[in-house]
């Protein structure tokens, strides 16, 4: 039979570790980065999504493509994180055109360096850009 000190010291260790197993949750700890290449077809699917994302959320009149891919970075925690460094351009297709358009030239050239952190879950074709920082370049 257990003393009421053990039963107390029990108790105590239960809540310790729970208090332990709460905070360790709620930490972000990294299964994996890594670089991944454009061409894999999570990435070439993600690119397409925050390409679209940025022209309905742009004020801009035209539409942006994507110039060059700089870096993917593919992060897995409790989900998978694509880490995106891209440049864009103006292109000569205003918003309601969707056709493969080629770059603004002259005066409306404008080209935008820019990072976006996008939460992937690509079997349910899942989205969400957690993060974007656009610069002009």
């Amino acid at each position: 039979m257990a003393r009421p000190q053990q039963g107390a010291r029990l108790l105590l260790a239960i809540m310790g570790a729970l208090v332990a197993f709460t905070y360790q949750t709620r930490r972000k700890t990294f299964i994996s980065v890594h670089e991944v290449p454009v061409s894999d077809p999570v990435v070439v699917t993600t690119l397409d999504f925050v390409t679209k994302d940025f022209n309905q959320k742009s004020e801009d009149t035209y539409n942006f493509r994507i110039v060059r891919v700089l870096k993917v970075l593919k992060r897995l925690t409790d989900h998978m994180e694509y880490r995106i460094n891209l440049e864009m351009r103006r292109t000569i297709c205003l918003k309601m055109e969707v056709n493969n358009c080629s770059f603004q030239e002259g005066e409306l050239y404008k080209k935008i360096d820019c990072f976006f952190s996008v939460f992937v879950i690509p079997w349910f074709e899942k989205y969400k850009v957690l993060a974007k920082n656009c610069t002009d370049g």
